[in-house]
C-alpha cells in the first residue's frame, strides 16, 4: 500500500560526502551565506557524551549557527533511519518557520535513503529471537555470527560489513523471527511511494582525490587521539556503557575500547582506525554513488556550489 505522501514546498538543502573529507566547514560557511540552520545526518553524533570520536561540531561552530539533531539520545539507546525522518521533518519545520533555511549535513546514507526515497515498513522481531540471537553472538564471536549471514541471507551480509553490529544482528533477527531474509522484506517494498515529496531540494555531494582523501583521514584519526578520544571512551565506561553497545561498537569507539582492555598496543589501534575509517568512507561513496538526485563538487572549490544554492533559492522563490 502506497504511503501518504507529505510535499515539503520549501527550499532544502543537503551536503553529503564521505568522513573527514571537510563537510562541517563547507557547511557553516553555506549557512552564513544563505541564513541556514543545520540538521545533522550522523547515525553517531546524535548520541551525547561522545563528542570526540563522532567528529561533531565544536561548542563554538554550534554558537555560530543553531545544530538539530545533536546529543539527543544516550549511547545505550538505539536511533535508526525511522526516527531520523520523523525527527528531520520536525526540525525542518521548526528553521522554516522563523524563514530560515534548512540544512541538513552529514555521512550515514542510509538516512538521507530513507528521507528522499521512502521508509522502509519495520519488521516485527519476537523478543525470544532476539536475545537467542544475542547469545549466540556473545557466545560465538563476529565472524561466526558473520558466517551465519551469509549462510541464511548472503544479499545482506554481503551490502554490510563485518564490523556493524547493529545490522548484522539485525539480519539474523528479522530471518529467525520470519524465515525470510531481510534483503527480501526490502525488495519486496522497492516500489513503496516516497512518503515524503521536496519541490526545492538540491543534494549536493563532496569528493576528492582517493589519496588526498586518505590523508585528511589519517590526519584526523591522529587528533581525535590527540583531543583524548581513550579519555572519551574511559568516561563513558565509567558511566556505564560497556563496549558492547552498537554505539560503542562504531569506528574509533571500538578501537579505543580494545586498547583500554589490554587488548592491542595504542599504536596499533592508530592503524586500524585509519584503516577501518579508509574503508568505511569508501562504502559511503559507494552508497552515495546510488542517489541519483545528488550533484558532484570538488572539494576545497566552494564557488559552484555558492552558485547552485543561490540558483535554487532564487527558482523557489519566484
Amino acid at each position: 500500500m502506497k504511503q501518504k505522501q507529505q510535499i515539503i514546498s520549501v527550499p532544502v538543502l543537503v551536503l553529503v560526502g564521505p568522513t573527514a573529507i571537510g563537510k562541517t566547514a563547507l557547511s557553516l560557511t553555506i549557512a552564513e551565506q544563505f541564513q541556514c540552520e543545520i540538521i545533522s545526518m550522523d547515525s553517531m553524533q546524535v548520541y551525547r557524551h561522545m563528542d570526540i570520536g563522532t567528529a561533531k561540531a565544536s561548542p563554538e561552530e554550534r554558537a555560530m549557527v543553531p545544530h538539530y539533531l545533536l546529543d539527543i539520545c544516550d549511547p545505550d539507546e538505539q536511533y535508526n533511519a525511522a526516527r531520523f525522518v520523523s525527527d528531520a521533518l520536525d526540525a525542518i519545520n521548526d528553521i522554516t518557520t522563523r524563514g530560515k533555511v534548512p540544512l541538513i549535513t552529514g555521512g550515514t546514507g542510509l538516512y538521507l535513503s530513507a528521507l528522499l526515497n521512502g521508509l522502509f515498513t519495520e519488521v516485527a522481531v519476537e523478543e525470544s529471537v532476539r536475545l537467542e540471537v544475542h547469545k549466540r553472538y556473545e557466545e560465538k564471536g563476529r565472524e561466526a555470527t558473520y558466517a551465519e549471514l551469509l549462510q541464511v541471507d548472503s544479499v545482506t551480509a554481503e551490502r554490510i560489513h563485518i564490523n556493524d553490529t547493529q545490522r548484522l544482528l539485525r539480519g539474523l533477527e528479522i530471518f529467525h523471527s520470519t524465515g525470510i531474509p531481510w534483503s527480501k522484506h526490502l525488495e519486496s517494498q522497492q516500489q513503496q511511494q516516497p512518503s515524503i515529496s521536496f519541490k526545492h531540494l538540491l543534494v549536493m555531494g563532496l569528493t576528492c582525490e582517493r589519496s588526498v582523501l586518505n590523508q585528511r583521514i589519517e590526519k584526523r584519526a591522529g587528533m581525535m587521539v590527540d583531543l583524548g578520544l581513550v579519555e572519551e571512551v574511559k568516561g563513558l565506561q565509567e558511566m556505564g556503557f560497556n563496549g558492547q553497545l552498537a554505539s560503542m561498537q562504531a569506528i574509533g569507539y571500538r578501537h579505543a575500547v580494545q586498547y583500554l582492555s589490554g587488548t592491542k598496543p595504542l599504536d596499533m589501534i592508530i592503524e586500524e582506525l585509519v584503516r577501518d575509517t579508509r574503508r568505511y568512507a569508501k562504502r559511503q561513496m559507494t552508497w552515495f554513488k546510488k542517489q541519483r538526485q545528488l550533484k558532484w563538487y570538488d572539494q576545497g572549490d566552494d564557488a559552484p556550489v555558492i552558485i547552485d544554492i543561490k540558483r535554487m533559492i532564487q527558482k523557489a522563490q519566484g
